[in-house]
């Protein structure tokens, strides 16, 4: 890879939760624009994974680097402000708040309000249904619309890096894949780059450029993700077919 052109390196990354080793000795790149899968069963620690990037979760072990810069040890909003924000699994909208509201929220660690006003209008371009929704609660949205609120909520706090916590999850497949035609808009337009952990293999290999398996803390498989869907291991464990 060109180190010129990576955003994020990610070196040994070791986590505990006591006894239990989450992560072990975890590996990854990504590059600017670029977007990626983490694909394994449940418990794999995919969702760690992600935590451990977002400062949520500390690790024993390892490096993160964001742009040459390393940001293992760093407070979650200071992560933030760096340019990576996460959309959780589960969404985790604030239910009594409105649709605006929420998405302001997603905006508090910019002091740019030319930039805010940019990326708000951006997010209603980007999903118009919350344009028509603006003054709705949260919690009365149907579970896409929450989505989409989730990942506008992550747009704007300006991210180099969206970290996307299985996005598909208790969707209907007519919505599962609208959501992810939006997630290459918001790829191919903006350039942001994507970290993608889904369940959804057939939608993560799909929809990424280069796919990692995780199996009990450890990657055990990496590439293109059109290699790696053609391979008989991943389609008798994941694929189903």
């Amino acid at each position: 890879m060109d180190k010129r052109n990576m955003l994020m390196q990610i070196r040994g990354l070791t986590v505990n939760y006591g006894a239990i080793n989450a992560l072990n000795d975890v590996f990854i790149d990504i590059e600017k624009g670029e977007i990626i899968s983490v694909i394994g069963a449940n418990g794999a620690g995919k969702s760690t994974f992600l935590k451990t990037i977002t400062g949520i979760v500390k690790a024993r072990a390892g490096s993160i680097e964001l742009e040459g810069k390393n940001i293992h040890g760093l407070r979650p909003d200071r992560i933030v402000r760096l340019g990576v924000t996460m959309v959780p699994e589960g969404r985790r909208v604030f239910p009594d708040l409105s649709v605006k509201e929420n998405l302001e929220l997603g905006g508090y660690t910019l002091r740019n309000g030319a930039l805010k006003k940019e990326l708000f209008d951006l997010v209603l371009s980007t999903f118009p249904r919350l344009q028509e929704r603006l003054k709705q609660h949260a919690g009365t949205l149907s579970g896409g619309e929450q989505q989409m609120l989730a990942m506008g909520r992550a747009l704007m706090g300006n991210p180099k890096l969206l970290l996307l916590d299985e996005p598909s999850m208790g969707l209907s497949p007519i919505i599962t894949r609208e959501i992810f035609t939006l997630i290459r808009l918001i790829n191919r337009e903006r350039g942001i780059s994507i970290i993608l952990v889904e369940q959804n293999a057939h939608m993560a290999l799909e929809h990424s450029r280069r796919t990692y398996v995780l199996e009990n803390g450890r990657i055990v498989m990496e590439g293109k993700s059109g290699e790696i869907k053609g391979t008989k291991s991943i389609i008798d464990a994941y694929l189903g077919v």
